[in-house]
């Protein structure tokens, strides 16, 4: 009877379970619109336009395949000279930090970025339609492509010493804010951040193909030039800046000017084992670097930021499969441009819908919870390649009606997300621990550790490929490649997380 009596209820109560996580997941999903602040738009549309540098992407790779005479060991060569920038960002770190230019630290950067990189534009604009003929086509796009590096550096490392600093650590009272207030605020506008530059990425994606199909590639460089200045727009919203200034750390700049010299000197140089030493070199720069930042701080702080470092870069140091896959899959499977173009529409949508969905996770979560289940997710998502390179299309194929382009589709919209996701806890912590006068340095160099970081897993890749040789119409050796790639992309983080996650 009481059973009879219940059952009319049942759905009553499903609804009602239904609305009440629909309930709980509406604030979720409205927290990257609750938490903005209009104090942030100057950095987000710093960021915006560094996702929207990709508009000329298309229009630069034909000109240079159409017009210019470099070969491909030459471009690589070209790349290691515009890589140069990043790698010494822990110079134009100090001078934000220290050098006021006009009796502004954060408004000029930014400008004098802007003018960078439009200079860059008006470079390569002049020497794809002929109007620079004081110098040779090859060395305009070298110069033109620097001029836009170094630019977008310089407001890169503007826009991370601000995320930190629109963040109040007193409430409107004058009292200290809660730690962990204080921490999901610098996580949302890390997410922010990332939304912003996903958002310009998505932005010019189709566009980019677009206007290299009916437009002159001069004229393309020249529609650029609306980039730069959308950067500098966001300078008239800046209220006021911080005040925080630091006499020269010359230990910093004048090591990292020598660091830069000795890093070019070694890529140019021919010299054996030039990417390992380095590596090497960078170690031992960088990590001293950080210790001089960080010595004004308390002990456990620093044992902290060092055990959390070392996981983040375990996370960021883990091997790649390398072009061989990309090969077999055009090959084998016959994958072509455009249905990777597809691929890549795809993902930036799905990593923007991620980042926005999971928002409360990404900023309220310890850093260690979010890198434990991105790694693990990361090995389960390893598994569709793996099983495509032994067959599985042809079975879902015969069972279920679907085949490799199915099967890629759905992997590279479920992995899209995590190289996003896994930025924003680590731009938290970073963002977390910033010293006061010390913001961009501090986040100039561990933007520099992380990045030795992903050098360290290209080396691995080397090796890798060294070991299970690749090549094309010779995919033998594939299978094995993928298996150890996903294993060592699985132990490295979670190694390190069981190690060192306690004391992170």
């Amino acid at each position: 009877m009481n059973q009879l009596e219940n059952e009319p209820q049942a759905p009553g109560k499903l609804r009602g379970t239904v609305i009440e996580a629909a309930t709980a997941w509406f604030p979720s999903l409205m927290r990257p619109i609750l938490g903005f602040r209009r104090t942030y738009l100057p950095l987000l549309m710093v960021y915006f336009a560094y996702g929207a540098l990709g508009i000329i992407d298309v229009s630069r790779d034909m000109w240079i395949k159409e017009s210019l005479t470099l070969t491909p060991a030459e471009l690589a060569g070209i790349g290691v000279w515009l890589s140069l920038p990043w790698t010494v960002k822990m110079v134009f770190g100090q001078l934000v930090d220290s050098v006021p230019v006009f009796g502004s630290q954060r408004r000029s950067y930014i400008l004098i970025g802007a003018v960078f990189t439009a200079c860059g534009m008006l470079t390569l604009a002049g020497a794809a339609g002929g109007w620079i003929a004081s110098g040779r086509t090859d060395h305009l796009y070298i110069l033109g492509a620097m001029l836009i590096v170094v630019g977008t550096v310089i407001q890169d490392v503007v826009a991370d010493a601000m995320s930190t600093e629109v963040v109040s650590r007193v409430d409107s009272n004058g009292n200290a804010r809660a730690e962990d207030d204080i921490r999901a605020e610098l996580g949302m506008v890390q997410v922010l951040g990332r939304l912003a530059l996903g958002i310009g990425i998505l932005a010019v994606a189709g566009l980019s193909g677009w206007l290299a199909r009916f437009f002159a590639r001069e004229t393309v460089f020249l529609f650029g030039l609306v980039i730069p200045a959308l950067s500098a727009l966001g300078v008239l919203l800046i209220d006021a800046e911080s005040s925080e200034q630091r006499p020269i750390d010359w230990r910093i700049l004048g090591g990292g000017i020598g660091f830069g010299l000795i890093v070019l000197a070694v890529a140019l140089g021919s010299v054996p084992f030039a990417q390992e030493l380095v590596f090497v070199l960078s170690m031992l720069v960088i990590c001293p670097m950080l210790f001089f930042v960080t010595r004004e701080l308390d002990r456990e702080t620093r044992r902290a930021i060092l055990f959390a470092s070392i996981i983040i870069f375990a996370f960021r140091a883990t091997p790649s499969v390398g072009d061989g896959y990309f090969w077999w899959t055009l090959d084998v499977l016959k994958f072509d441009e455009a249905f990777y173009g597809s691929l890549r529409q795809t993902a930036a949508v799905i990593a923007i819908v991620a980042m926005w969905t999971f928002s409360k996770q990404l900023t309220e979560y310890s850093v260690t919870k979010v890198l434990f289940w991105l790694a693990v997710a990361g090995a389960i998502l390893s598994l569709p390649n793996i099983g495509l390179f032994f067959g599985l299309h042809h079975w879902t194929e015969a069972t279920f009606g679907f085949g490799a382009r199915a099967i890629a589709v759905i992997d590279a919209a479920a992995a899209s997300p995590f190289a996003q996701l896994s930025m924003i806890p680590l731009l938290t912590l970073i963002a977390y621990y910033a010293p006061e006068g010390h913001r961009a340095t501090w986040f100039a160099l561990m933007a520099s550790l992380m990045n030795l970081a992903l050098v360290a897993g290209q080396l691995q890749t080397k090796y890798l490929n060294q070991i299970f040789v690749v090549q094309r119409g010779d995919y033998s050796e594939l299978g094995p490649l993928l298996i150890t790639a996903a294993v060592l992309g699985f132990i490295l983080p979670i190694g390190a997380i069981l190690c060192f996650g306690r004391r992170a």
